[in-house]
C-alpha cells in the first residue's frame, strides 16, 4: 500500500543526505500506525534511517547484490513491525520513492539507465520481503513451537496457567503474518488460523476437513513425502522444504513449508505444526526476472545466455545404460528367473547437434539508410520468420545479438536435418519484407556446425560457427557453408597472425632477403629485388603471402612498407659504397614492392623522397614495383604520386604483367619504366621443345614493350634452356631460382664477384 501522501517538489532538499531523511520521513509515517513499537515517531524515524541508507548503498553498488534488502526486512520484524499492512506499506514506499529520492545518489554520474534502476528497485523489493517474511517465520516458530508445546503438555497443569496459555497461543495463532495448522499424526487437519485460510481460498471448511495426504502436487520434491513419513514415525523433529499446493479454485499456491513434531511431556509424538509462508508473489517475479534474463527483449527470442545452456546440454555426453537393463549396479529382478530373455534391445544412437550460424548480409546499409527503428523492425520480422522454421522437438532458435542469430537441432539425424534447416532459412528470409512503402529482399550468409555430443566444448562449436559463416560471406552470401576443420585452423591461424602484427615489427621479427636482377645479355647482376619476411616465434619463418594480405587488412601495411622501403635503401646504399671501395662489384640498384593501400597512402611521396635523401641514394638507383592488378583502371589521382616519383628519377616497374585485364593502349598513360612479365609465360619454356605459343606471346610482349621504351624483366627463371630462350627473344633481364634463391644481402658478394672473374 503505497501513502496518499505525494511529496512537494518545490519544497523538496537538494543534498543527498536530506533526501534520504525525506525518504525516510515518508516511510515512517506510512508505516509507524502498523507498529507496535514502544518508540516515538521522531525515535522510530531515526531508527530507519540506516536501514534506508543500506536500501539506497545496494541500490548505489556498482556489482549490485541486493542482500543488504534481505537484513532491512529482517530489522523491521526486529522493530515489532510484524503486522502485514507494515510490509505493504514498505514495499509501496520502496517501489514509489527509493529511485525518485535516492537515485541521484545512486547514479551521480548518470551510468545506469532508469530501467536498470527499476529493476534494481524490484529486485531489492523481493529480497526486502524474503528477510521480512523469513525473520517473522523464525520469529514465530521460535514462539509458536514452545507456545503450542506448552499448551499440550500443560493440560494436567492448573487450570488458571492453562487459560493464560491458550490465551498467549491463541494471540499468536490468529493474529500470525504466516499460514499455521496443526494436524494429528493420521494427517487430520485440526486448528488452521485466518491467515492459512486464506491462503486456500478463504473457506475454513475446505482446510479443516482434508487430510494432509490429500496436498500432494507433481511439482513435489522427491523427497518431501519421505520427510514427512519419517517426522511422524518420530525419526525426526522438524523439516522445511519449498512445496506447492493446489487451491480450491485449482490455481497454484506456491509456499514455503516447515512441519514440526509436536510430543508430549513423556516424548510421545502427538501432533504435528505446520508454518506456512505464502512465495507465489515472489516465484512469479523471480520467474519474470528470469524470462528477462534470458529472452531477447526485442525480438522476444531467447538470448545468448539461454542459448549457451541449451547448447552445453546438447553437447553434454550421453550416459550409457547398463548393457544388462540393471541400474545403479543391480540387475532387475522382475525380468530374471525361469522366463527366456528376449532379444537384445537394438544400442540407441549417439546423441548428436546441428548449429546455424546466421548473419544478415548488408544490414548496416538499412540502419545506415532508413534508421535503427526500421532496422528493429527488420530484425523483429527476421526472428519471426526463423521461429516459423524451428517448430520441430529439439529445435531452437536464438539472437545473439545485432543482426546475428542461430538455431540449434538436436537427434540422431541432425546429418541431414541441419541443412535442411539451413536451407529453410534461407527459404523465408528470400520473401521481400516491407519497411517505410519499400520492399527489401534480405540475404544471409549461415555458418553450419554439425556433430556428435560430447566431442566439442559450447565455445568451440560457436567458434566453428563464426568462422564457417565468414567464409559463405565471403564467397558471395546468401549461402550456407559447413564447418571444416582445416579451414577453421587456417583461419584461426590467420586471427592469430593478424594479432601478433602490430607488434611483431616493433620486436624486430621482419628481415629482408634479396633476390638478384641478372642481366641476360651478360649474366652479370643488374640489382635486387627486396623479399620482406616474418620471422615468427611460433610458426617459423613467413613468406610474404602469408601476412601482406593481413597486413593491408589491418592497416600496418604502411608502417611495414615504409620499413623495408628504408632497410632496402640503406643496403643499396652500402652496396654503393662497397662499389666506390672496389670491394663489390655490384649490384647497386635495388627493387621494392608497393602494395595498393600504399598506392593509396598520402605521405607516398613525401616519404620515399625523405628516406631517399636522408639516407643518400640516387632516385635512379630505386624502383618501386606495382602490380598490374593495382592499375586496372587507376584514374589521374592515383598516377599522379607515381608521375613525381618517376619524374624525380626513380623506376616504376608494372610487376606480374598479363595476370591481369588491363588495356595494353593504357601502357602508353601509366608512368612505368620496367615491364615484369609473369613467370606463366615461359613456363612452357622450360620443357623440350619450348611451347611455341609462349615464345611467340614473350616475343609480342617484348617487341611492344621495346617499342615503348619500356625493359623487360622475367620471374621465375629456373632452367638454362627457359633462360636463353628469353635472352634471344630480347628480354634484359631476369630473376628466379636457376640464378640464385632470395637470401641474406651477403649472398649477392659472391654472385658479384663472380660476375667480375
Amino acid at each position: 500500500m503505497v501513502p496518499a501522501e505525494v511529496p512537494d517538489a518545490e519544497a523538496e532538499p537538494d543534498g543527498l543526505e536530506d533526501r534520504l531523511r525525506r525518504f525516510v520521513t515518508i516511510w515512517s509515517r506510512a508505516i509507524f500506525p502498523a507498529t507496535a513499537t514502544s518508540l516515538t515517531r521522531p525515535e522510530f524515524e531515526q531508527h530507519l534511517l540506516p536501514l534506508a541508507r543500506s536500501l539506497r548503498d545496494a541500490l548505489h553498488d556498482r556489482i549490485f547484490d541486493a542482500t543488504p534488502a534481505h537484513g532491512v526486512g529482517a530489522a523491521l520484524v526486529g522493530a515489532h513491525c510484524t503486522d502485514p499492512d507494515a510490509l505493504a506499506r514498505s514495499l509501496g514506499v520502496v517501489d514509489a520513492y527509493l529511485v525518485l529520492y535516492c537515485g541521484e545518489a545512486a547514479d551521480p554520474a548518470g551510468e545506469l539507465a532508469a530501467d536498470e534502476l527499476r529493476a534494481r528497485c524490484a529486485r531489492l523489493q523481493a529480497t526486502f520481503a524474503a528477510g521480512f517474511a523469513q525473520a517473522l517465520r523464525e520469529r514465530t516458530l521460535a514462539e509458536q513451537e514452545a507456545i503450542a508445546r506448552s499448551a499440550l503438555a500443560a493440560r494436567g497443569a492448573a487450570e488458571d496457567a492453562l487459560h493464560a496459555t491458550e490465551a498467549r497461543f491463541r494471540a499468536v495463532f490468529e493474529g500470525a503474518a504466516i499460514g499455521i495448522g496443526i494436524a494429528d499424526l493420521d494427517g487430520r487437519v485440526l486448528e488452521v488460523n485466518d491467515t492459512l485460510t486464506r491462503m486456500f481460498g478463504g473457506l475454513e471448511h475446505h482446510v479443516r476437513s482434508r487430510n494432509v495426504s490429500e496436498w500432494v502436487h507433481p511439482d513435489d520434491a522427491p523427497q518431501v513425502w519421505g520427510m514427512y513419513k519419517e517426522l511422524i514415525r518420530g525419526e525426526r523433529d522438524n523439516f522445511r522444504t519449498e512445496k506447492p499446493f493446489f487451491r480450491n479454485d485449482g490455481t497454484v499456491l506456491w509456499t514455503n513449508l516447515t512441519v514440526s513434531l509436536l510430543r508430549d511431556v513423556d516424548g510421545v509424538p502427538q501432533y504435528q505444526l505446520a508454518l506456512l509462508e505464502d512465495t507465489t508473489e515472489r516465484r512469479l517475479l523471480t520467474l519474470r526476472l528470469r524470462y528477462e534474463a534470458t529472452h531477447d527483449a526485442l525480438t522476444g527470442l531467447p538470448n545468448r545466455t539461454l542459448f549457451f545452456e541449451r547448447l552445453e546440454k546438447a553437447l553434454a555426453p550421453a550416459r550409457e545404460t547398463p548393457k544388462d537393463g540393471a541400474k545403479d549396479g543391480t540387475r532387475d529382478e522382475a525380468n530374471s528367473g525361469t522366463k527366456e530373455a528376449g532379444p537384445t534391445s537394438a544400442p540407441r544412437p549417439a546423441a548428436r547437434f546441428g548449429l546455424c550460424y546466421l548473419d544478415l548480409d548488408g544490414f548496416k546499409a538499412i540502419n545506415d539508410s532508413l534508421g535503427h527503428s526500421a532496422g528493429d523492425r527488420m530484425l523483429v520480422e527476421v526472428a519471426d520468420r526463423l521461429q516459423s522454421c524451428a517448430t520441430a522437438p529439439g529445435e531452437m532458435v536464438a539472437r545473439l545479438g545485432g543482426d546475428e542469430f542461430v538455431a540449434l537441432t538436436t537427434g540422431p539425424d541432425t546429418q541431414r536435418e541441419v541443412g535442411e534447416l539451413a536451407a529453410r532459412i534461407l527459404g523465408a528470409l528470400a520473401t521481400p519484407i516491407s519497411l517505410d512503402g519499400r520492399e527489401f529482399t534480405v540475404r544471409g550468409s549461415i555458418g553450419i556446425v554439425e556433430g556428435k555430443a560430447g566431442e566439442s566444448t559450447a565455445a568451440e562449436v560457436l567458434r566453428s560457427a563464426d568462422i564457417t559463416m565468414y567464409r559463405a560471406k565471403s564467397a558471395g552470401g546468401n549461402r550456407f557453408e559447413h564447418a571444416d576443420a582445416e579451414a577453421d585452423a587456417r583461419a584461426i591461424t590467420r586471427h592469430g597472425l593478424t594479432t601478433s602484427l602490430p607488434t611483431a615489427l616493433e620486436r624486430g621479427e621482419f628481415f629482408i632477403e634479396y633476390q638478384p636482377l641478372v642481366h641476360l645479355a651478360d649474366g652479370t647482376v643488374h640489382g635486387a629485388e627486396a623479399l620482406v619476411r616474418w620471422s615468427h616465434p611460433t610458426h617459423g619463418v613467413l613468406g610474404p603471402d602469408r601476412f601482406i594480405p593481413l597486413a593491408e587488412h589491418t592497416g600496418l601495411i604502411v608502417p611495414l612498407g615504409r620499413w623495408v622501403l628504408e632497410q632496402s635503401v640503406l643496403q643499396a646504399r652500402a652496396w654503393q659504397e662497397e662499389l666506390a671501395a672496389g670491394t663489390f662489384a655490384g649490384p647497386v640498384r635495388i627493387n621494392v614492392n608497393l602494395s595498393p593501400a600504399q598506392l593509396h597512402h598520402p605521405g607516398l611521396v613525401s616519404d620515399t623522397v625523405e628516406v631517399l635523401e636522408r639516407i643518400g641514394l640516387p632516385p635512379g638507383s630505386l624502383c618501386l614495383e606495382v602490380t598490374e592488378s593495382a592499375l586496372i583502371g587507376a584514374d589521374e589521382d592515383l598516377l599522379k604520386p607515381l608521375r613525381q616519383l618517376a619524374e624525380m628519377g626513380v623506376d616504376i616497374a608494372l610487376d606480374d604483367f598479363g595476370t591481369g585485364y588491363s588495356n595494353l593502349a593504357n601502357l602508353r598513360r601509366l608512368p612505368v619504366s620496367v615491364l615484369k612479365l609473369d613467370r606463366s609465360f615461359t613456363q612452357g619454356m622450360q620443357q623440350h621443345p619450348a611451347d611455341p605459343v609462349d615464345l611467340k606471346i614473350v616475343e609480342g610482349i617484348v617487341s611492344l614493350a621495346h617499342g615503348l621504351e619500356l625493359g623487360v624483366t622475367v620471374e621465375g627463371v629456373e632452367t638454362g634452356a627457359q633462360a636463353e630462350h628469353l635472352r634471344r627473344l630480347g628480354c634484359d633481364t631476369a630473376q628466379g631460382w636457376y640464378y640464385a634463391r632470395p637470401g641474406p644481402p651477403e649472398m649477392l658478394h659472391t654472385l658479384s664477384m663472380a660476375d667480375a672473374v
